[in-house]
């Protein structure tokens, strides 16, 4: 039997443990640095139908209708005139049992950890990483150790694993745009049934539902930058006056949202730079650790399932090798249309926005536009 450990019990790494667990071949266990997995914010995430497949094979088919939501089309609006521009139908990529899906991100959680608990080990923080015998050998602060044929990584975008794993790790870099999150609540004044994304300069917000009951999900990314310090202070995003100072940056209008938004929290936005291999064929990043996108294409949670994946059928099939491989041509696709989507919604000349809406209301109806941009990576 083969012993499989996962660092971190994110998305990635809860889908790819359950994965292995109905697998009488392997012994999966899933190491979490925190005291518990948290449940509590009521943040939302979007599902395309590629991880929506994927995840069915789970049995989310099974998950609480009364728990998630399916959009059926993107409404784009200029933050400036509030005007809609156009519609963009996802629907259209759906099949009968795979929907595009949106939802909170701990109630994914909470769906994914259910059959897991008796795996799951809290309170487990990594601090050495043998992988010079054929065997991987795991220390934890508590001085715990277990030893592995196979280390998952899914630590997130700050993987301390990967310091541990190499001297020389990359590192991710700071996107120079900040995200503002939250939830709203039966607010009336828009299309509570679909995405609203609204596009204006150096700044960009997303608000969907994420179950029928009126509950809404806030995102909005703004271009902001931040010293090197800055970038490293923690502690300056609880700061009150410093979460006023970018408010009072956001455009006059959006602020009739910012009185509807709960539960507010601004974070800085870090992407990957390229992509890490370690020496050792046994030892596989998933998720954030291995590759964190801009948020502009709503493809976070989907590609990290997506990735997770890959990775259970290459070590299942003995493919490893060709794991890398085929995820980072996945992975450039995904990160250059997030890139290309964060530059065309922060256009900020009104020359250059009145010819990106003319254009966009073309291309949202062009059938082999969608299928290149989009069935690439949904389907």
């Amino acid at each position: 039997m083969k012993k499989i450990a996962v660092i971190g019990a994110g998305i990635s790494g809860l889908f790819i443990a359950n994965l292995f667990k109905k697998k009488s071949d392997y012994q999966i266990i899933v190491y979490e640095k925190n005291s518990s997995i948290n449940l509590e914010e009521g943040y939302g995430i979007q599902l395309s139908v590629n991880s929506i497949k994927l995840l069915n094979q789970i049995e989310f088919y099974k998950f609480q209708n009364e728990k998630k939501f399916n959009p059926d089309k993107i409404n784009f609006y200029s933050i400036k005139s509030s005007e809609k521009i156009c519609d963009l139908n996802i629907s259209d990529f759906n099949s009968e049992d795979c929907k595009y899906t949106t939802l909170r991100r701990a109630d994914l959680i909470s769906f994914l950890k259910k059959d897991l608990d008796s795996l799951i080990k809290t309170n487990h923080s990594i601090s050495y990483i043998d992988q010079k015998n054929q065997k991987i050998k795991l220390t934890f602060e508590n001085n715990e150790t277990f030893e592995c044929d196979y280390l998952i990584v899914s630590d997130g975008v700050f993987s301390k694993s990967k310091n541990l794993i190499s001297n020389n790790p990359s590192h991710p870099r700071y996107n120079n745009t900040l995200a503002i999150r939250g939830m709203m609540s039966n607010y009336s004044k828009i299309d509570y049934k679909n995405i609203s994304l609204f596009l204006g300069p150096d700044f960009h917000h997303v608000i969907y539902p994420v179950n029928p009951n009126g509950d809404l999900n806030f995102i909005a990314i703004m271009k902001y930058n931040l010293s090197p310090d800055e970038q490293k202070n923690y502690s300056l995003f609880n700061n009150e006056n410093f979460i006023k100072r970018i408010l009072d940056n956001v455009p006059l209008e959006m602020k009739e949202f910012l009185n509807e938004i709960k539960e507010l929290k601004i974070f800085p936005v870090f992407v990957s730079n390229n992509f890490f291999k370690t020496k050792n064929n046994n030892i596989h990043f998933i998720g954030d650790a291995f590759f964190a996108f801009p948020p502009s294409f709503a493809q976070g949670a989907s590609q990290s399932i997506e990735g997770a994946y890959e990775l259970f059928k290459s070590i299942e099939n003995n493919t490893e090798n060709n794991f890398l491989k085929n995820r980072v041509n996945k992975t450039k696709m995904v990160n250059n249309r997030s890139r290309f989507n964060q530059f065309i919604f922060h256009l900020s000349n009104p020359i250059t926005t009145f010819f990106r809406n003319i254009l966009l209301k073309g291309l949202v109806k062009n059938k082999r536009f969608l299928k290149n941009y989009l069935g690439k990576i949904y389907r």
